[in-house]
Formats: C-alpha cells, structure tokens, sequence
C-alpha cells in the first residue's frame, strides 16, 4: 500500500503542490514541522493524518500561505504561493469551525469573498446561488446561521469556498465537530463535489475511518518533532459509498493506518524518554 501511483489519476497531472524541504521552528525554539518533501498531482484528494501536534495544521496552512516557512519553498502549479494568481488558479480554506457572520444571512456569508474581492453584485448573485445549490443549502438562502444546525453551518462554509470557484481546496478538520451521521453524509457530498468540480483537495483529519474512505492518498504523520512517517494509497475505485466502510478491504487499510499510527506514537514517547 506504500509509495504506488494513485488510481485514476491521470499519470501526466501536473503538480498542483509541491513542498520542498519546508519545515518550520517558531522563535522559542519549538521545531513544529521537520523538512517535508511532498508532491500533490492536480485532481488528487489527499488526507493528512495523525495525532494532536504533529504538523498537520502547521504544513496545511504553509500550502496556503498563512504560515511561512523557517526554511524550504512550497509552489503551487510552480509558483510560489503569493503568485498563485499567475498561474491562473485559485485556493480556498474551510476551517475547522464554520466562522459565519451571525447577523448574516446564509446567502451574504457565502458572498463574502466576492464582496471583498470586488465582484459585482449581478454576476456575484449568481455565483452564490450555484454555490448554496452545490451544497444542498438553495432554500436556506434567507436564513440566519442560528436557525441552521451545524451540518447545515458546515455547508455554507464549504458554499463560501466553492463560491470562489477554487482548483485547490484545503480542509482543516472541517467535520470533526459534527456527529457520526452528519459527518458520513457531509464526506459522501465532499467526494461528489470533489469530483464534479475537478478539485485538488488537501484534507486534515485525526479519523482513520474519514481518511480511507475519502483518499486517493493517505500522508501518515508523527509529533515531537512534526514529520511524515509513511504515505498510504487508498487503491479503490470511486465513486464510494458506505458500503465500502464494511468491506474487509476498508478494513485491511484501517488497520494498516492503525498500526503506523501506533508505531509512531510508540516511537514519540520513548523518545520523550530518552
């Protein structure tokens, strides 16, 4: 299961990421990323995967530029973050809460980032009402965030980057809050949109079940200090649905991550040890 060519991608993709041995120690010494070397083909759904406080969330938001570097570069479609512009793509965030504007309506939190870029309200009007449809929200376009429950919240923030028409969207945690049943459905509604819209997806999870059932790749990671340990292809077909979490293949690859997971932590605490 390691280090084999994603199915169904096409071999030719050009990378949509590329980290070059970027890492990241902040000023009082903590070193919170060591040196990673990844590349993300175009079209690709990859999940980072591992325990609270090993660089996944630091790594996520270097690829989008909330955080730089200490040290080594990251490109996105060969251009550093800052120029993504220039290659004439765009990048989304959700993050791990929703973050609406609660006196709002559903329909202006999804305008937001047209609003601030600019875009006039005749051709944002449209976009929005794309993007609520794309989520399943289209008759909740007047409602308050209150009045939704927070499935619902979660969609409109996903509806809020999908508004910006990105080719990159990068997910921090998004459904961890959310109940078992939501959170199943809101995974089955990503990979349909995943693929409708040609996305790349850079997914952040700590759920071993979340990361088979949604990867084309699995990037397997450790703390003190944060690194990728082991990279897992999810080799099965889309589209998948629940049933496929019952299958002894699904199990097969749990029990895989399981295990470098364990081998992992085992190997952090006895160097906490030593």
């Amino acid at each position: 299961m390691l280090r084999r060519a994603c199915p169904g991608l096409d071999p030719g993709a050009a990378p949509a990421i590329e980290v070059l041995s970027a890492h990241k120690t902040y000023p009082n010494g903590t070193i919170a990323l060591q040196p990673v070397d990844l590349t993300i083909p175009e079209g690709e759904f990859v999940t980072l995967l591992g325990p609270s406080g090993c660089g996944k969330s630091t790594l996520l938001k270097m690829v989008a530029g909330l955080l730089e570097p200490t040290d080594g570069r990251l490109l996105l479609w060969r251009k550093p973050v800052a120029q993504l512009d220039e290659a004439g793509k765009k990048m989304a965030f959700v993050f791990q809460a929703p973050t609406l504007m609660p006196w709002a309506s559903v329909e202006a939190n999804v305008r937001l980032p047209l609003d601030l870029a600019g875009v006039p309200r005749s051709d944002a009007d449209g976009r929005v009402a794309d993007a609520l449809a794309l989520v399943g929200l289209a008759k909740f376009a007047k409602a308050l965030p209150r009045n939704l429950s927070g499935g619902m919240q979660m969609r409109v923030s996903i509806a809020r980057s999908l508004v910006v028409q990105p080719n990159l969207l990068l997910m921090d945690e998004p459904f961890g809050a959310l109940d078992e049943i939501t959170r199943h459905k809101l995974d089955a509604d990503l990979l349909h949109l995943w693929r409708e819209k040609k996305l790349t997806v850079v997914f952040v999870t700590h759920s071993i079940h979340e990361a088979v059932f949604l990867s084309n790749r699995v990037i397997m990671m450790a703390a003190r200090p944060g690194r990728i340990v082991e990279e897992v292809v999810i080799d099965e077909p889309y589209p998948r649905t629940p049933d496929f979490m019952v299958t002894p293949r699904f199990a097969r690859y749990a029990k895989h991550l399981q295990d470098s997971l364990l081998r992992a932590s085992k190997q952090n605490d006895e160097e906490a040890l030593s």
